[in-house]
């Protein structure tokens, strides 16, 4: 008889009541009092995995980041696992939060921009328009905001719009191992931050759009450099589109994975291409136009799968449809060329004048040399436009744009001074992620990444 059948017979042999007697020696008193004993008798692993799983032993608690590849940004998911499957899933956010909202309570109107376009990195000039949209309407000035304006703030818009589904795309293919995916949307994408770079001085957090109209006038060539940016865009969305729409490895990725009905939506405030994936034609530009996107021929995207597979069909097509709006705001800049680009009155407009000289952006020569040189007055105005701020009237405003995860909107609210009393933003990457339980649960680990990634928040914008 072997060592190991003779410690079997010697277990099998001992009465329950009985102490238990260790064949090498050692005594184990009382510490087995009411704790499970196993026979070690040997057997099949099929049928010790069936009685673990039928105690439910084997749910553990998985914290996937804040410092992981796949969330989007310091979003920390504390997922509930049993084996494969995710039984519980919360987001646990907070770890960005920059005070930004707060911040822009010490400084002025204007300054506010610089704050607000950093919220979510990957749109900033929607965040920029909703901001000052709020500003016009406690100013009273909306419908004095010049044409050509508004004309580029649209064109800046879509531009963005473009970009961050450019983002969403190529990060998430690269979360599911598909790195072509990935070069080919940054690629595209830089188009677009050369296209910001010559018109605002910057690639990214531009601050760019101003209360009362934008900053500048798009320099000279920029809509040549424009339509030739828009037709090398078509190519690469077409690229992406082969590489993506019908390829069956994504398919079985992404069809079915995170879904969440139209009723899901409404209940969590769920807003932009997640909710378009329901079938729900949901888009401000159509339905509280803003900026004139009511004069812009354009289609709201759907499709009824609600899942993440349709959510990337509808970002592909939604990119198409600002192409279009693009092309038809360089038409419009041709039309209003050498026309003004902030509204008229010189106690709101700031700052003033910009041009482009000999030693790169800043004040026109003209208005330097009669600040400085012709009037006092027009100094100390200037001077005190720039360092104290215009006054906004007390009272509420809240304006809403849709940017390119859903509602943006922004609530500023005055008490008659130079800085905003409150300044607070919806975001929608806030509300969207809430979707991650209904999403997630139930489904896979891997289907995790394919979920958040199919929301697309930018937790800049969660945190604020």
């Amino acid at each position: 008889m072997t060592t190991h059948d003779q410690d079997t017979e010697i277990f099998e042999s001992v009465d329950s009541d009985a102490p238990v007697v260790d064949p090498y020696g050692a005594s184990s008193d009382d510490d087995t009092d009411g704790a499970p004993v196993f026979t070690v008798s040997g057997g099949d692993w099929n049928d010790l995995v069936d009685e673990a799983t039928a105690l439910h032993e084997e749910r553990i608690v998985v914290n996937m980041g804040p410092q992981h590849p796949s969330t989007h940004g310091v979003l920390r998911l504390i997922l509930e696992l049993d084996g494969e499957t995710v039984t519980e899933a919360r987001a646990g956010i907070g770890y960005l939060h920059t005070g930004i909202e707060k911040n822009m309570e010490f400084r002025t109107w204007v300054q506010g921009v610089t704050f607000c376009t950093r919220m979510d990195y990957l749109t900033p000039m929607f965040q920029e328009t909703a901001y000052c949209l709020a500003i016009e309407k406690l100013l009273g000035i909306t419908d004095r905001v010049p044409e050509r304006a508004s004309v580029i703030r649209v064109l800046m818009m879509e531009l963005t719009r473009i970009s961050s589904h450019l983002i969403c795309l190529g990060t998430g293919g690269m979360e599911m191992g598909a790195t072509t995916v990935m070069t080919v949307g940054f690629r595209e994408r830089e188009r677009i931050l050369r296209v910001f770079e010559a018109v605002t001085g910057l690639r990214m957090n531009n601050a760019y759009i101003r209360p009362g109209g934008v900053a500048q006038d798009v320099p000279h060539g920029a809509v040549d450099m424009v339509r030739e940016v828009v037709t090398e865009l078509r190519g690469g969305l077409r690229e992406l589109e082969l590489l993506l729409n019908e390829n069956p490895l994504l398919k079985g990725r992404t069809v079915g994975i995170g879904y969440l009905d139209l009723t899901g939506c409404i209940a969590l405030g769920v807003t932009g291409p997640v909710l378009r994936s329901t079938g729900l034609p949901h888009d401000l530009r159509k339905s509280a136009p803003y900026c004139g996107y009511e004069t812009y021929d354009f289609e709201v995207k759907t499709r009824t799968g609600a899942d993440a597979y349709d959510r990337l069909r509808i970002r592909i097509d939604e990119m198409y449809e600002s192409l279009k709006i693009v092309e038809q705001t360089l038409d419009r800049l041709q039309r209003t060329e050498g026309q003004p680009v902030m509204v008229e009155d010189k106690k709101i407009a700031w700052p003033a004048q910009l041009a482009i000289g000999g030693d790169g952006q800043g004040n026109s020569l003209d208005h330097i040399r009669e600040i400085m040189g012709s009037s006092m007055e027009s100094l100390i105005h200037h001077f005190k436009l720039v360092t104290e701020g215009f006054r906004v009237p007390p009272g509420q405003a809240y304006a809403a744009v849709e940017s390119a995860k859903g509602e943006l909107g922004c609530h500023a609210v005055s008490d008659g001074g130079t800085r905003p009393f409150r300044a607070h933003f919806r975001d929608p990457s806030f509300n969207n992620l809430q979707a991650v339980a209904a999403m997630c649960e139930g489904a896979q680990v891997a289907d995790v990444i394919v979920a958040v990634a199919s929301i697309d928040p930018v937790m800049g914008g969660v945190d604020r």
